[in-house]
C-alpha cells in the first residue's frame, strides 16, 4: 500500500514540518489499513498521529464539551471500558452517529486534529454490520481539548437519522494566549 496526496497537499505537509513519506505494510493483517474511504488522502503506520493528514472527528454532548472544556480533556466512558477514544473520518461519522445517538439533538462534532495527539490513534475494525474493510480510527488515551480546532453543530434530519456529514461550521475553537 502506498500514501498517494496532491503535491498541494505534500507543500501544505512540508510548510507545517512535515515530511511526506511513502510507507509499506505487511499484509499478514497486522498493518495492512484499508483506505477508510473517499476523501481520506494518506496512509501512514496504525500509529503515526503526524501521516494523518484529515480532521479526524469524535461526536459529544454539548454539555459534555463544555466539561471537557473545563477539565482539560475529553474522556469517555469507552476509555476505561475499552481503552480508546472512538474517533471517525468525516465520511463515515454518520455511522456510529445513527448507531449511538439516533434522534438526539444535543450533539456536537469535535474536529481533532491528529497532529496534536500525543497519544497513538489506531484504525481498526467497527462493529459487524460496518462494511468489512472500513476502519474506525481510536485514540489510545484522553482526547486533549488543545488538540481540537473546531467544534461544529451535528443534528439528525426529521427522521432522526444522521446524514453524511458535510462539515457546516458552527464556531472554530481559538487557543487563548
Amino acid at each position: 500500500m502506498v500514501a498517494c496526496f496532491t503535491h498541494g497537499a505534500a507543500k501544505t505537509l512540508r510548510r507545517a514540518g512535515i515530511r511526506p513519506r511513502v510507507f509499506a505494510h505487511s499484509a499478514a493483517g497486522r498493518g495492512v489499513l484499508p483506505s477508510p474511504g473517499p476523501g481520506f488522502r494518506m496512509h501512514g503506520p496504525r500509529t503515526d498521529n503526524d501521516a494523518m493528514a484529515e480532521i479526524l472527528l469524535h461526536i459529544i454532548s454539548r454539555e459534555e464539551w463544555d466539561r471537557a472544556r473545563r477539565l482539560g480533556t475529553v474522556t469517555p466512558p469507552s476509555l476505561a471500558s475499552q481503552g480508546f477514544v472512538h474517533l471517525s473520518t468525516p465520511h463515515q461519522v454518520h455511522l456510529p452517529a445513527d448507531r449511538l445517538y439516533s434522534g438526539r439533538r444535543d450533539l456536537v462534532i469535535l474536529h481533532v486534529d491528529p497532529a496534536r495527539l500525543a497519544d497513538p490513534v489506531r484504525f481498526e475494525p467497527g462493529v459487524p454490520e460496518d462494511p468489512e474493510s472500513m476502519r474506525f480510527p481510536h485514540l489510545y488515551g484522553p482526547l486533549p481539548v488543545d488538540a481540537v480546532v473546531e467544534v461544529a453543530t451535528y443534528l439528525p434530519g426529521p427522521d432522526g437519522h444522521f446524514a453524511p456529514y458535510e462539515g457546516e461550521r458552527a464556531d472554530t475553537v481559538r487557543s487563548e494566549d
